[in-house]
C-alpha cells in the first residue's frame, strides 16, 4: 500500500479490535482521509468499502483505489445509509464496521468549511455538499430553538443568554461568518473564562446540529446490527461525552446488559431475550499517554467495540434518539 496521509486516532486499538483477516469484508464508514482503510487492507488480504458523506474525501479515495488492487470500493453517502450501500453492491452480510464520529482535523483546517472559529470563513459546518447551514440556523431558528440546540448538544450552561445575544445581533445584520458568530458568544459569555474558548460549546453543538449527528449516529448502530455476520466486530470511536453515551447504551442494551447509562435524549434500550453482541471490553478504551501527547484530539477519544452474536437483531420498537430541534423544521423555514 501506499504511504497514509495521516494516522488516525488510536489506530493500533481498533485494528486490535477489529482483527482483520483474510478474504473478510469490512466497512470503514468514516474513510476521511482514509487512514483506517488503508491499515485494514495493509493487515489482511481483505475487501473493504469506504463510505463518507464528504465530497472532499474523493481525491484520497480514488489513490487508494488504484493503490487497493480491486480489494476497495468507496462510496459518498452517509455511513448510516452503509445497509443500502452493502446491498446494492450485491449484498451480504459484512465482517467488521469501524466508525470514527465527529469532524476530523482536514474539515477544521479548510477556514471555508466553517467548522472553527480558529479561522474566519463562512458560517457552513455542513459535512455533505447539500442541506441547511449553521448560517441558517442561527439567522431562522427561533431564540428557544438556539437555546435548547446549545444547552443539548453543547452542554452550554449560558445557551438561553448565548441565544439570546444571537436573536439580538442578527436583528442588525445578518450573521454569515465564524469570527462574527464568535465574538457575538464571546460577548454573551463574558470573554474567555478558561483554557477553553467560550464559543467552542456552541459551534459544536451547531454542527451536531446541522449535520444531524446523533440521528445518523443511532441509525448507524442500528444498521450496524443488521449487517454485521456471526463474530463480526463493530468498533466506534468517539469524541465526546453525547456520543460515547449512545454508544455505550446501545452496546450494554444489545448485549443484555442493566443500565446502559442513558439519558431522556438518548433513552436505554431494552435487550431482548437473546443477546446481539458480547462486548470486547468492560470500559471505553482510552488513547494512550503517548498518543494523546502528541495529538491532541486523542485526548478525549473513547473506543468501544463489540462482537457480533448468531442472535437475530434486536427490533422493539424504542428510539435511541430523538432530535431536540428536527431538522426538518429548519429546512421548512429556507
Amino acid at each position: 500500500m501506499s504511504p497514509q496521509p495521516h494516522i488516525p486516532v488510536m489506530l493500533d486499538e481498533v485494528l486490535h479490535a477489529l482483527e482483520p483477516r483474510d478474504g473478510a469484508l469490512y466497512i470503514d464508514g468514516t474513510f476521511g482521509a482514509g487512514g483506517y482503510s488503508r491499515a485494514i487492507l495493509s493487515a489482511a488480504d481483505c475487501r473493504l468499502i469506504g463510505i463518507d458523506r464528504d465530497p472532499s474525501v474523493r481525491p484520497a479515495a480514488e489513490s487508494l483505489q488504484q493503490a487497493a488492487g480491486g480489494r476497495f470500493v468507496f462510496v459518498e453517502a452517509p455511513f448510516s445509509a452503509m445497509e443500502e450501500v452493502v446491498l446494492s453492491s450485491g449484498g451480504r452480510a459484512v465482517d467488521g464496521i469501524v466508525l470514527d464520529i465527529g469532524v476530523s482535523s482536514m474539515q477544521i483546517d479548510q477556514a471555508e468549511r466553517g467548522f472553527s472559529f480558529q479561522k474566519a470563513g463562512p458560517l457552513d459546518m455542513r459535512m455533505a455538499a447539500s442541506g441547511p447551514t449553521a448560517a441558517d440556523a442561527v439567522n431562522l431558528l427561533s431564540e428557544q430553538e438556539l437555546a435548547d440546540i446549545f444547552y443539548v448538544y453543547g452542554e452550554e450552561r449560558r445557551s438561553r443568554r448565548v441565544a439570546s445575544f444571537i436573536v439580538k445581533a442578527r436583528s442588525e445584520a445578518k450573521i454569515e461568518t465564524t469570527d462574527r458568530l464568535a465574538e457575538i458568544v464571546s460577548r454573551a459569555t463574558g470573554g474567555k473564562h478558561s483554557k477553553i474558548h467560550p464559543a467552542t460549546r456552541v459551534f459544536q453543538a451547531l454542527r451536531i446540529f446541522v449535520n444531524d449527528e446523533l440521528g445518523e449516529l443511532a441509525r448507524a448502530l442500528e444498521a450496524a446490527e443488521r449487517l454485521l455476520s456471526p463474530l463480526g466486530r463493530l468498533v466506534v470511536v468517539t469524541f465526546h461525552s453525547l456520543e460515547d453515551r449512545m454508544v455505550k447504551t446501545f452496546l450494554r442494551a444489545r448485549a443484555g446488559l442493566a443500565g446502559g447509562g442513558g439519558s431522556r435524549h438518548a433513552p436505554v434500550e431494552k435487550a431482548g431475550p437473546d443477546a446481539s453482541f458480547r462486548l470486547l471490553h468492560r470500559k471505553a478504551v482510552e488513547a494512550s499517554a503517548e498518543e494523546a501527547a502528541v495529538n491532541p484530539r486523542a485526548r478525549s477519544a473513547k473506543l468501544r467495540a463489540a462482537v457480533r452474536t448468531e442472535a437475530p437483531a434486536i427490533i422493539d420498537g424504542s428510539e435511541l434518539y430523538r432530535s431536540v430541534v428536527p431538522l426538518a423544521r429548519l429546512e421548512a423555514a429556507l
